[in-house]
């Protein structure tokens, strides 16, 4: 696509901010995807000027990705869902930025998540990737469960695995728990020989370095490693009884959204699987919807 059809045809760029990367796509006004771009994390409770580069840096390379040139990103009326934006504070950070689109409306990921996974519509989702959070829209009603952050909350995500993890593992290495496979899982991944060596890779880290731990309790579960097995029945419980507080308010859809929704889904409780419905379109997708009533009402 070049710049003239593009000044012909308005374009929505749909952006979606967690806490290990950001994904920008721009999409032509019958959602055909023109561009897409990957940068890293943007979660403003991490850091403002973090968040506002990785939005560019994957704006820039969406633009790239759809033929057009960076300066281009004022051409593009931007939805954005970020992660750490239910912090009022940080919902206004964002929405006083001096952004480089043509229009910019913010919401949360959670917000954006539920409107793409239900193509619009009404439903509930549950996000568990890096961190993890509930959140459902029926009418004119809505409810956001957890969402707290690393490590004050996030129970059952990414990150909290890998937190539940280390704490097992250093204090079997100091003598006070039981043995566990993971011990060497992480001695081995972080090739140290000790628990210093592992604090050393671990202390003041941020939640995805934590979340990338992840995978290895996963599998030391699925092998019957007892300490790895009661963690993620612990997370797994944790999001089940998520779900069925959502379910009060009586979503008519139901989906499982992040890197850990498909490996979590078999800890999960049968109530909640059997409502899982698949999600029918990316966040980002979500966000330029939420961009595109925004700017309806505005106009």
């Amino acid at each position: 696509m070049g710049l003239n059809q593009a000044k012909e045809t308005p374009l929505f760029i749909g952006i979606d901010g967690g806490g290990s990367k950001c994904r920008a796509t721009i999409y032509a006004s019958d959602d055909t995807v023109i561009g897409t771009g990957v940068a890293g994390r943007a979660n403003p409770l991490h850091g403002l000027a973090q968040t506002f580069e990785s939005i560019q840096q994957s704006t820039e390379l969406a633009l790239r990705d759809a033929g057009l040139t960076v300066g281009d990103s004022k051409l593009l009326i931007a939805g954005l869902g970020l992660a750490g934006v239910n912090v009022p504070r940080l919902h206004q950070d964002i929405s006083n930025w001096a952004h480089p689109f043509a229009k910019m409306y913010v919401t949360t990921d959670l917000h954006t998540a539920c409107i793409g996974a239900h193509h619009g519509g009404d439903g509930a989702v549950i996000i568990t990737g890096t961190g993890s959070c509930g959140y459902a829209h029926v009418g004119e009603s809505h409810l956001c469960l957890g969402g707290h952050g690393f490590a004050l909350g996030d129970k059952g995500s990414g990150a909290w695995l890998g937190l539940k993890a280390a704490e097992q593992v250093l204090l079997h290495l100091d003598g006070f728990a039981p043995a566990t496979a993971l011990t060497e899982r992480l001695l081995n991944h972080f090739n140290v020989h000790d628990a210093m060596g592992i604090v050393e890779h671990l202390a003041g880290k941020t939640s995805s370095c934590y979340a990338s731990l992840a995978r290895l309790v996963l599998e030391c579960a699925n092998e019957q490693d007892a300490v790895a097995k009661a963690i993620v029945v612990e997370g797994a419980a944790y999001i089940s009884e998520l779900a069925r507080k959502l379910f009060k308010v009586a979503p008519p859809r139901f989906s499982m959204i992040g890197g850990l929704a498909e490996p979590l889904a078999a800890w999960l409780d049968t109530d909640v699987v059997s409502k899982i419905s698949p999600i029918l379109a990316p966040p980002e997708l979500g966000a330029v919807y939420y961009a595109r009533q925004q700017l309806a009402t505005s106009n």
